[in-house]
């Protein structure tokens, strides 16, 4: 799957010239946390929930709540901006996103093409292809098995569930510290707890977790 079929492609975003209080707004009605900042439709830079929270005064100030207000209202989001902003391209696969994301500790990529912002794609977009990866709203056998890193092993046991007319609904595959050993994680319907549990015995692949979810 690529960048382009899990983003957002209708992006809200500021200006450079938006204040705080009205970047915050924007935040708060559309339960937002990250925006864009936009320059003559390029990108320009990002800002997020947790810069508007660092933008205001301490909580040690003397301030009240409308000297507050009126120096956020002053206050234009270019002065707080990340300027210098990661970014992803629609055709980027999305494991290179969410690597990207992990290894720079961001909760989202701007997508740019040709300069112009195309979407966004965030941690809650990530969350939601996890979910569908597993089959996450879907009934079914989970199960967790660990078989050597070889060819062939995933066929076997594809094969072994057809036959008794299980219907295998996900499959993730994940790697070990071991390289000679990888986790594979199914979920499957149309068979009952008893006839998964023998196919794996009858193959003597270690089952780590199997339940009804």
């Amino acid at each position: 799957m690529i960048v382009k079929d899990v983003m957002k492609k209708n992006v809200i975003s500021v200006e450079p010239e938006t204040t705080v209080t009205e970047a915050k707004e924007l935040m708060n009605k559309n339960n937002i946390s990250k925006l864009p900042v936009i320059k003559g439709g390029k990108l320009a830079g990002i800002i997020t929930k947790n810069d508007l929270l660092q933008a205001g005064p301490s909580l040690a100030t003397t301030l009240d709540m409308y000297e507050i207000s009126y120096l956020l209202s002053k206050l234009n989001v270019k002065k707080i901006m990340t300027s210098k902003v990661i970014t992803a391209s629609p055709d980027d696969v999305v494991e290179d996103a969410a690597r990207i994301m992990v290894e720079k500790q961001i909760g989202c990529l701007p997508v740019v093409k040709n300069g112009v912002v195309v979407g966004i794609i965030t941690e809650n977009d990530l969350f939601r292809l996890f979910t569908d990866m597993f089959s996450g709203t879907e009934k079914g056998i989970r199960a967790t098995l660990m078989f050597d890193d070889k060819p062939g092993q995933m066929a076997l046991v594809s094969e072994k569930i057809a036959a008794e007319n299980g219907n295998i609904i996900s499959a993730v595959t994940s790697e070990l510290p071991a390289k000679s050993k990888r986790l594979l994680t199914l979920k499957v319907a149309e068979i009952t707890m008893p006839k998964l549990k023998k196919i794996f015995a009858d193959l003597q692949i270690q089952v780590e977790d199997i339940r009804n979810i």
